[in-house]
Order: C-alpha cells, then structure tokens, then sequence
C-alpha cells in the first residue's frame, strides 16, 4: 500500500510543469468563480482530484487512537479511528502533497490552523475544508457555546431562535477555522429505540422542515462572508426508522411513506440553499443508501436540482463490502458509490489508491471524477477559503463564548424545557419548600450538555444543583450522589437517598440517560446507543418510587435525548419535567422555571409512549391506526405531540373560517381568539392541524400545518390568523400525483394534539 502512494505522490510532483507558465487565475480573487474553478480543475493531476474527494481524521485524532485502540474496533466503532499501518506523519505528508480534500474530529483552532499550513505547501496550494458535528453549537470542540439539542430547540417551536443559533454556531466555527457543519439533522424521528432522537427535531414533517430549513440559512447565510459555513442535511434518507430501532439497520419504506414522511425537510433544505448532503447509514429497501442512484441522482439531483456535493457517512461506503456485501471489495464498493453520485469519502486511506485505478482502467471517467472535484471546489473558493485560509489565534475567544452568545444559550435554554405534569406543586417557594433533597445521575453531572459534546471547562456549564443553589440561595439542598452511571447505581446510595428524603420538605430526583461522548462504551442515549426499551436504566424507578415513599412533594426532572417511557412517575408523581440537555445553562434554566423566575412555554415535538411496545406512536398516524386497541395495557401515549403545561392557562374561542367552501387553487383563513386566562404572563404556542375527511388514499388523522408562538399578558386575548393555501391541503393520489381533492377538510386549532384541546371547523374544497 505504502510503495503505491509513492507511486502516487510521485506521479504529483512531476506534474503539469507548464501550468507555472500560464495565468493562475484560480488566485485570483476578482476573477468569476466559475473561471477560478475551471482553471484550478486543469491544472490538477488525477490523483490531486481524487484526492479533493477524500476526507481524513486529524493528526491528533490519529495519534491519540493509535495509542489506544486495536485495529478490530474499527468496523463498529464510529466515533474513533486511526489508519493501521500508517502514522501521523503519513497523514501530514499526504497533506504536503495536495492528496487531502478536507478533515473532520480536528476540535482545536491550533491544530485547524496547521494542517492548513501543511496544505499551503502543496503544489497548487489547494485549502482543505475542515467539517465538525457542530449540531447544537460548535459543542464538539472545547471553549465554545453549548445551545440546547436539537429536540429541545424544536419543543420550542420557536423558528427565530433556530436562526440565531445557526448563525452564531457558523460565526464560532469560523472563528476557529472551521467550515462545515454536519448539521441540521432533518431525518423525521418515528422511533423512541434509536439513539438519535435527540439530534433531530422529532416526529412532525412539517415542524422538522421548518426548524431545517432556517438552521441551513443560519448557518449559509449568503455563503461568501467569512462568516459563513457549509450546512449538510442529513441522513438521506429513511434512517430514523430503522427495522429494529437500531442505527444503520434497514428500512422498508413505501415511496409514499418516503414522499410524504421523509423525503419534505429534504426538498426544503435543498430550496433553501443547503449545499452539502450526508447520506444515512442505512439500506432503503435492499439498496444502501450510499450507492442508491435513485435517491441520489434521480431524486435530489434530478428532481429537485441539487447543485452541492454529496458526502458520506463515516466509512459507510466501505460497508457496502463489509456489512451490506452488494460489493465484492472495497474497490467496487468505491466504484458503486461514485457511479450512484457520491462526491467526497469520509475517510481513509484506501480512496485515492482504488478511485485512481478504477479511472485508469477505465471503468469510471474522469469526467465524473471532475464533477465531483468541481462541486467541491466551488465551495472551497465560495467560503473564501483561497484568500483566507487561517483563523486569528488572536482574536479567536472574542467570538467564543461571547456575551450575546451565551445570552441566547441561557434563552434558548428556557425555551426548550418541557412541563408535562404539575398538580400544583410547581412554582416552588423557598418559604414554604426550605429543605430540598436533591439526587439522581444528572443532578450535578455535565451530562446536561447531551451528545455531541466534548467536556467543557466547569465555569462554563451550570449543573442542574448549581443552578438551584444559584436561583435559590436561602434554601438548604442535601444532595445525595449517585454518580453519573445508571447502568452501575450503588444500591447503598439509592438507600441513603430513601432515609434522607423523610427528612425533607421536597425532594428532586433528576434521572434520565447518559449521553457523554468521552466515555463512549458507557453512554445509554446518542448515536449508536440504542435501546430495546425506553425504561429508566438501573435503578432509577427504584431510587424515584424510594424517594417518593417518604410521603414529601417528589418531582422528577428527565435529561434525555430519546422518549422514556417513565408511566409510574406519570401516575404516581405530582410534577414531571422534561428538559431534554439544555446545554451549558441547563441548571440554571431548569431552576428558574421550578422557581417560577421562567413560565415554561416548550411543547413536546414528539410523543411520548408509555412503553417500548407502543412503536410505532406517533399523531399522524392513519385512522385505523388504533382500531382494536392494546389488551391489558391502554393505546393511548403518556403525553401527546404538542403538548406542554405553564404556570398559566390559556383560552381558545371564536374559531372561524373566511370561507366554507373554495376552490382547489383556493385559500381559506382561520381565525382564532386565545386568551391568557390566568395569572401570569406566558407564551403559549398555538398549533393547527388539518384532516382530510374523506380521500382516495388513508391520510393522518391529523396533520400539523401552522403554528405561533404568541406572548400573552396576563388577562390578554390576541386574535390569531393563519392561512391555508392549496400545498396544506394536497397529497400523493393512487397514481402518486401531487393534487387537491374535492371534499371535505377539517381545521383543529389549540393548544396540543390532543382532540380535547382542539376548536374544530370544516370546509369543503369544490
């Protein structure tokens, strides 16, 4: 292998030596970047342009794998790697030599800033691009801001902030010569098993492409300041529903499923200017998504005109021979994935060797070897990366952590924290609640911050007993440790935890899942830990039935990425939080709202099951959904889509419609009245639905079309308008046509799901 990319490096050296001879217009700046693109692209020697279509792991990355990890746990292992049989110093040379296109798990400005110096020394003086997992903040890296997950921003409902975030995540990245974000996240969540739940923004079509949608924006902006980053939707396609809840397993899905379900964030993302897609890991029936040439080229490329490149997932075209086994070998699982429309490797080290001869023998052209090569080096001269290659070591913390910055973490933060249950208890006092026992495994653990992230210095991150402290220093909090580790809970703490809570006047059980990269093989939630129950982990239900036995006020707070089916605390417990992992205010967030400084506001983006043998629940389900209903155990979920409490009430009334009967180019208002009929001021985020009474194919029995969120003084009524136009009416018929048909359509405005809290009206489509 060695003695070929000899071969390789060498072939480059002596290359082209006429291109010194002419007009490098590729450098410059005011030349069209079209020109610029196609000047570079002549001078590149084949193995330059495999290269560019290559993607490596950072030289710390590798060293610090190298020492630690043995070459069998590479095939499963997807959050760590090195290259057996070479070293760093191989990786830098490949570098030096213009073979590397771009890096990913590079997490320090330092180490950004070299290898981009090693890429100046290559012949054309290409930059690499440097990607990260910035999925909720740039959180995969030290030192920066730490924003809720994702389905906590999306229990928000709140699509301004989902802009904020991306846009100061694209201006933190920058700042430490970051370019590309493998984020938003727009798979469409339909099962609480699998790991990522908590990377997305759950189980609504339309919620998820909103939230999408202005998450590439944010972070794109117009894609020529140096404060801009290149978003990747991902996983395209299907992979949020996988056959048995487990990450990369397969998926059978009907196109309509697809076009319906899976397939309206993507098209959003991509008419929104996204410019860069991942593929999913999984098979789309029997064919891997990353050599589906229908998926890739006639679908997103044919139909909706995708003009970025495709990337894939970490060393999921080499599963194409290992794991799916629809290639031979690596080299035709390469060739597969290039001739179905893949443009960049992520990662390794047997790309350039195999790409190179598969052109050489004639089996690929390197026609399409260039437009891969083209699309990527579009975007390398868009980011302004050939004029500007370094970040300032400098001036890097300015961004970083900044005030405004942490302002909207904090905001976000509170936004995105659930009240699902409180029978009376919430606001707490300190008058009345003076001693509080706190415990469980994410009480006082960095856990709060969620997958995706990195350890963060202890100022930076408040923990949920911190932020009680803070928020309410004149009560007494005993805290009982119970390490962060549900899998190994010490019975003797669960114990203690019991006697102590008789001698309180409150008690707080913090519970949930662990998500912390760094202790990888430890975690119960995040990518590749999936689950074949949504219960508690250990003893958890022991520790809360325990606490709660001592006859004092319990409340439970859930840290979690996925829906727990936590039915005893539902039934049993007077108030039950969900805050999801907040981020780096999580403990002071979650604090003000037990102390009524915050009106929770957040509704739940997902579901809820009561058990692991309730999947599939979801709203929009069809109507024969729950025909026969579950013997022994109810049908109906724990709590609802759209659902969460406040410390107010809200009022709906007078829904009326501008028209009961319209025409199929036709459009209809709803107009609703809410009032804040209660104490406190609040928000209160007001859904609307719509069914199709009557049609050709089943449809849902609802189906979210439109939301507000609507800030409401206390004693306040605000009139609400929403209008629905003909594509919140269509859907695919028999033949898979897009249209409107005639009949029947009912509108349900309120505050959830739930049929109770919906106001209905109908009109008719002539």
């Amino acid at each position: 292998m060695k003695k070929v990319l000899v071969i390789m490096i060498t072939a480059t050296l002596f290359a082209c030596s006429s291109d010194k001879n002419r007009s490098e217009i590729y450098k410059d700046a005011s030349a069209p970047i079209e020109q610029r693109v196609e000047d570079l692209l002549s001078r590149m020697t084949l193995e330059e342009k495999v290269g560019q279509m290559n993607q490596f792991v950072g030289v710390e990355h590798v060293k610090a794998n190298t020492a630690t990890m043995a070459e069998e746990e590479l095939k499963n292992n997807t959050a760590n790697a090195f290259y057996p049989g070479f070293t760093e110093k191989d990786v830098e040379h490949w570098t030096e030599e213009g073979l590397i296109g771009s890096f990913l798990h590079v997490i320090t400005l330092e180490e950004a800033n070299y290898l981009q110096t090693l890429a100046m020394k290559s012949r054309l003086q290409i930059p690499v691009i440097f990607g990260i997992d910035a999925i909720h903040g740039n959180a995969h890296a030290p030192d920066n801001t730490v924003y809720p997950t994702n389905i906590g921003l999306a229990c928000s409902f709140d699509l301004d902030m989902a802009y904020k975030i991306a846009r100061q995540t694209a201006k933190e990245m920058r700042a430490m010569n970051m370019h590309w974000t493998f984020n938003p996240n727009i798979e469409v969540a339909r099962d609480p098993r699998w790991g990522r739940v908590g990377e997305t923004y759950g189980e609504d079509p339309y919620l998820v492409t909103l939230m999408g949608v202005e998450t590439v924006k944010g972070y794109q902006g117009d894609l020529n300041t140096e404060n801009d980053v290149l978003a990747c939707i991902k996983h395209f396609v299907g992979g949020s529903q996988p056959i048995n809840g487990t990450n990369g397993s397969p998926t059978d899905l009907s196109e309509r499923t697809l076009r319906e379900v899976f397939f309206p964030p993507f098209k959003a993302g991509v008419e929104a200017g996204a410019l860069s897609l991942m593929t999913a890991h999984n098979e789309l029936n029997a064919i891997p998504c990353h050599s589906n040439e229908w998926i890739i080229e006639d679908v997103l490329r044919g139909e909706w005109k995708f003009p970025g490149f495709v990337v894939s997932d970490w060393m999921d075209i080499e599963h194409l021979y290992d794991l799916h086994a629809t290639a031979e070998n690596l080299k035709e699982a390469f060739y597969q994935s290039i001739m179905a429309g893949m443009d960049m490797h992520m990662h390794g080290i047997h790309w350039n060797e195999l790409v190179t001869e598969l052109v050489k023998e004639g089996r690929i052209t390197e026609k399409r070897i260039d437009e891969s090569v083209r699309r990527i080096l579009e975007l390398k001269f868009r980011l302004g990366l050939f004029e500007k290659p370094f970040a300032d070591e400098a001036t890097t913390m300015d961004v970083r952590l900044c005030d405004e910055h942490r302002t909207t973490a904090l905001e976000s933060a509170r936004n995105s924290i659930v009240l699902l249950k409180n029978e009376g208890v919430l606001p707490l006092t300190s008058s009345k609640y003076k001693r509080v026992m706190v415990t469980g495994i994410n009480a006082n653990d960095m856990n709060v911050l969620g997958d995706w992230s990195t350890i963060q210095k202890d100022e930076n991150v408040t923990t949920i007993l911190e932020g009680l402290q803070q928020i309410a220093p004149d009560t007494h909090f005993d805290f009982v440790d119970q390490g962060w580790d549900p899998r190994n809970m010490n019975p003797a703490k669960v114990a203690e935890a019991a006697a102590r809570a008789k001698q309180t006047d409150l008690n707080i059980v913090v519970a949930g899942e662990y998500m912390m990269r760094f202790r990888w093989s430890d975690r119960t939630d995040g990518e590749d830990t999936d689950r074949s129950d949504i219960d508690l982990v250990g003893l958890q239900n022991e520790l809360i039935q325990k606490v709660a036995a001592s006859g004092k006020p319990t409340i439970l707070i859930l840290v979690n990425g996925r829906q727990l089916g936590v039915e005893w605390a539902a039934d049993n417990l007077p108030a039950i939080i969900e805050a999801w992992a907040p981020g780096m205010y999580a403990g002071q967030a979650i604090a003000e709202i037990l102390y009524g400084q915050v009106n929770p506001s957040a509704k739940l983006a997902v579901t809820i099951p009561r058990s692991v043998g309730q999947t599939q629940m979801i709203y929009n389900h069809k109507p024969s959904q729950y025909f026969h209903p579950y013997a022994v155990k109810p049908s109906t979920p724990l709590w609802v889509f759209g659902h969460g409490l406040s410390y107010t009430n809200y009022t709906y009334s007078d829904l009326r419609l501008s028209a009961t009967e319209i025409a199929k180019d036709g459009k209809v208002t709803a107009t609703v009245k809410v009032t804040n009929s209660g104490n406190r001021d609040g928000v209160e985020i007001v859904q609307l639905y719509l069914r199709d009474r009557f049609s050709s194919v089943t449809r849902p029995v609802k189906e979210l079309k439109d939301f507000a969120r609507v800030p409401l003084k206390a004693g306040e009524t605000k009139e609400l308008s929403f209008e629905i136009t003909p594509d919140k009416l269509a859907f695919y018929d028999k033949q898979m046509n897009w249209i409107v048909e005639p009949g029947e359509f009912i509108v349900m405005l309120g505050a959830s799901s739930a049929d109770e809290a919906l106001l209905k009206e109908s009109f008719w489509v002539k």
